[in-house]
């Protein structure tokens, strides 16, 4: 028989206490009812569990959500993420085409490639292509769609085109957080599809975060820690199997 709904509550705290998080239907699995039971118990108490994603937690663990603006967020960590993206630049080689994601680490990527270096850049943020614009061996492609101010950023079918049809050597991504459950997510859905195409097209996937980004979970999933060929912090690598 299935437990009370106070007892499946109490239940189904115990297993996130110990797993972290929990995919809804395994959820409903142990617990012995239907999905749309288990969704209705934790709708009820949303102080106490969180729904991302097909993907059960506690409420606690994904932090309140800020209007995420590009800059404000500049100076934030601005070290660490240069750190970061010192490790990630020596993927970077000459006559390579790169994909650089949008937000503010990345754009310290680009402060460290050598203005000499000749390059082929795709990117869909202002800020990255600011940077870009000036130098006469970077060749920019700068993916347009709708313009999203708040990230300085554009999305759209014609960037995803674009991606098609472009041949990527690695494509650098950032994520505003990333855990071992849950995996790498942000603040903008606008963004997901844009990172998606990027990361099926590359040759190499690399994410370049500072560790103020590890542990957290933002509303939108992009990917699971695995795809990456590797993960940059201000503390150097780590490996796909590390954040499983």
């Amino acid at each position: 028989m299935a437990p009370r709904n106070k007892d499946r509550l109490d239940q189904l705290a115990s297993m996130l206490n110990e797993k972290g998080v929990m995919h809804l239907r395994d959820a409903a699995r142990v617990l012995g009812v239907s999905e749309m039971t288990v969704r209705r118990d934790i709708a009820n108490e949303a102080g106490r569990f969180a729904y991302l994603g097909g993907h059960i937690m506690p409420a606690e663990k994904v932090e309140p959500e800020q209007p995420y603006q590009l800059a404000s967020q500049a100076d934030r960590h601005a070290d660490a993420k240069r750190a970061a993206c010192r490790y990630a630049a020596g993927h970077i080689h000459a006559d390579d085409t790169i994909f650089v994601d949008c937000g503010t680490t990345l754009q310290h990527l680009i402060d460290l490639v050598p203005q000499s270096m000749p390059l082929t850049v795709v990117c869909y943020a202002l800020n990255i292509a600011e940077r870009l614009a000036p130098e006469p061996n970077k060749r920019l492609i700068l993916l347009g769609g709708l313009y999203h101010p708040e990230t300085a950023s554009f999305s759209g079918p014609q960037g995803l085109d674009t991606l098609d049809r472009v041949g990527i050597n690695t494509a650098f991504l950032s994520a505003a957080g990333l855990d071992p459950a849950r995996g790498a997510t942000c603040a903008h859905f606008h963004e997901v599809a844009v990172k998606q195409k990027a990361i099926a097209t590359a040759q190499k996937n690399l994410l370049v975060i500072d560790n103020s980004k590890l542990g957290r979970v933002k509303p939108a999933f992009f990917a699971d820690a695995e795809v990456f060929d590797v993960i940059y912090t201000e503390d150097g690598a780590w490996f796909a199997e590390e954040a499983a």
